[in-house]
């Protein structure tokens, strides 16, 4: 580790936002809520560390379900999360927002005795701090004598080391007594106490950054000009940053000039506003990507811009900081809309590089069949609803498997389980902590229906039953297409898919579709290549393809080509089994082999279809039933992982 590992640590809120989703509508009428980090220094902490910088957070958070939330986002962020300290005694700070229209933002910040607002020098690290090239403090947290004095510890610590102190003025009048519960939307009342108590920190700071209403504060004047030159005064040497709105910013290094425009800027871009809440902490996070790398403050004016106007053009805080592979698209490319959360190519470079980690590989045990399991039922005389139980019984298999491997997450273990039957191996695999699929096609359909009824078989709105999901389950659409379809059937098909894409971004889920092409018509080396090409050229852009074997190796090489082309991001192919003999399956497995983008495999009935029968005609207990799947499923892990190597003896796989 050198010694300056991290590039900034930020300090002070880190909250629940959550977010009314009827745009337009009152806090007091809302019916649903998204749920993000909040909190000025958390959301610059997130953005910071997107646009590719090393960033910490202290804060603290309470001893529940939100603090840990904070604490998992921030990791899988890649903040540094030492400084996050837990509170037994307090809970974790809320906030609730909503849009109202383009001007008004109704917002209720729940912070009485919250965790992060009891910040105090015993949470600042000094180890830590030693770490960082810049440490940025917020002057919501000047507000209270113990939070100031934690950033003010800090502030002494990293300027005594050489490093750079950044202030965010982040004036919030409720949050300093000076208005009600009800003035959480307020942005400025003017105070002689606010502009006393931050006066004396402007003098160690080496970037001040704040709106216009928050220079007013901060240096005691309604005339932005003369605030200016006050900060200027108290701060001799500070980079003065002020946020124009829609007008981009203005940043002054010397002395304040007689006009607010002639300072250094950057260009603009003139877009939609959707919501303004959080668009200065994505304003800043790609302004210290500039600033803390030495470039000039033009370029860092520029991305600062940019960050701003794509988060405004988009509902929630930290969730839209752009990523670095997202900003550098926007500030190439530029986008032909206003409205940028309806540009296709941002919104898909935004999802693929914000999206949560998902495994290396996928070895999943498909178990969301519906129609056949019926059909084996009544072949035995089995009642239907024992098949709900006999998934659960699978999910005991795929777990023995995984924790013989190392585990499921390890190993990139999953199922495939369906809602109809499956709601308790759902419950079971999540607990098991295997990856989960989970359809969203009306059994067997041709062309694509989706299932939504209140029943689980019968149509109905997809969006409605999904929302319902868990957001780690994978949404799966089989979907039975040929390149030599009619083009009616094509269309109708690719517009289902387009409405099952549309509904897991909302949601913020990953995709698989499923293509089986040799149902219904000649499996030629370039067929399902075609298909994946036609889909794409569609817009569809799924996180996860599962794709019938391909004996061929040059028909594997085809489809990657394709999806190399046009989506360089996807996670990735798993392969399907279609109720294949073992011996088909081990040959398929070696066709595929030295392909980078086939994660893995999803088998079923060549693994479940035998003991079902038993099982439900009573010939088997639930122990042998476990036993016979989990042997199959492991002699085909054995087979894929030996799959590429030539020297391996396969033969007892294959035997298996």
């Amino acid at each position: 580790m050198s010694k300056h590992d991290i590039d900034v640590v930020t300090i002070g809120r880190a909250s629940v936002d959550l977010y009314g989703q009827q745009i337009g509508g009152r806090l007091e009428d809302m019916a649903s809520f998204s749920k993000a980090v909040g909190g000025c220094p958390a959301n610059i902490a997130i953005g910071t560390a997107r646009l590719g910088l090393r960033s910490a957070l202290i804060t603290r958070v309470g001893d529940e379900a939100f603090g840990r939330f904070i604490r998992e986002q921030m990791a899988r962020e890649g903040v540094v999360t030492d400084g996050i300290h837990t509170d037994p005694a307090r809970l974790t700070a809320l906030a609730i927002l909503g849009v109202r229209d383009a001007d008004t933002f109704p917002l209720i910040f729940y912070r009485s005795d919250c965790a992060d607002a009891a910040l105090d020098e015993s949470d600042i690290d000094a180890g830590l701090l030693a770490r960082t090239r810049s440490v940025l403090v917020t002057g919501t947290h000047f507000s209270k004598p113990a939070s100031a004095a934690a950033q003010l510890a800090a502030m002494r610590l990293v300027r005594g080391q050489g490093g750079r102190v950044i202030l965010d003025i982040d004036y919030r009048p409720n949050l300093w007594g000076l208005a009600g519960h009800d003035a959480g939307e307020q942005r400025f009342i003017a105070s002689d106490f606010v502009t006393r108590e931050l006066s004396p920190v402007l003098g160690s700071c080496d970037l001040i950054v704040g709106t216009e209403e928050e220079i007013h504060i901060a240096g005691g004047s309604s005339d932005t000009l003369a605030a200016l030159r006050s900060i200027r005064l108290r701060a001799p040497g500070a980079t003065i940053v002020c946020k124009r709105g829609a007008l981009g910013c203005v940043v002054y290094e010397g002395a304040i000039p007689d006009r607010i425009e002639d300072g250094a800027q950057g260009r603009g871009f003139p877009i939609e506003v959707y919501n303004t809440l959080g668009a200065g902490d994505a304003f800043l996070s790609g302004f210290l990507r500039g600033w803390l790398r030495d470039e000039p403050l033009t370029q860092a004016c520029a991305r600062a811009n940019a960050c701003g106007a794509i988060a405004v053009s988009r509902l929630l805080c930290s969730p839209e900081i752009p990523s670095e592979v997202e900003l550098d698209h926007f500030l190439v490319h530029g986008s032909k809309l206003r409205a940028l959360r309806h540009d296709a190519a941002l919104n898909h470079l935004h999802w693929v590089t914000t999206r949560p980690a998902a495994p290396e590989r996928i070895i999943a045990l498909a178990c969301d069949h519906r129609i056949q399991l019926e059909a084996i039922a009544d072949e035995v005389g089995a009642d239907r609803r024992r098949i709900a139980a006999f998934k659960v019984l699978a999910v005991r298999a795929a777990r023995l498997v995984a924790e013989a491997h190392g585990g499921a997450a390890e190993g990139g273990f999953g199922m495939f389980l369906d809602g109809r039957y499956g709601r308790d191996a759902l419950f079971a695999a999540s607990h098991a902590g295997l990856w989960t699929a989970r359809p969203v096609e009306r059994t067997g359909s041709r062309p694509l229906e989706f299932e939504g009824g209140p029943d689980g078989a019968t149509p109905g709105s997809l969006a409605a039953a999904m929302i319902e999901w868990p957001t780690a389950q994978v949404a799966k659409c089989l979907c039975f297409a040929h390149p030599d379809d009619p083009e009616e059937l094509m269309t109708r098909q690719i517009r289902e898919l387009q409405r099952v894409q549309d509904a897991c971004r909302r949601q913020g889920r990953d995709l698989l579709i499923e293509i089986i092409a040799g149902k219904n018509g000649a499996l030629a080396s370039d067929t399902v290549a075609r298909v994946v090409e036609r889909f794409y050229a569609a817009g569809l852009k799924p996180d996860w393809w599962k794709l019938e074997p391909q004996r061929d190796p040059a028909a594997w090489a085809q489809i990657e080509r394709v999806i190399a082309a046009h989506d360089p991001f996807c996670r990735g192919i798993v392969v399907l089994g279609l109720d294949a003999p073992l011996d088909e399956l081990v040959a398929s497995f070696a066709a595929c082999a030295g392909q980078a983008r086939v994660k893995g495999f999803a088998i079923g009935r060549s693994i479940f279809a035998a003991p079902a029968r038993d099982w439900l005609a009573g010939r088997i207990d639930d122990d042998l039933a476990v036993t016979r799947m989990a042997e199959t499923f492991a002699g085909l892990v054995r087979a894929w992982d030996c799959r590429g190597d030539a020297t391996h003896d396969c033969a007892a796989e294959r035997a298996a």
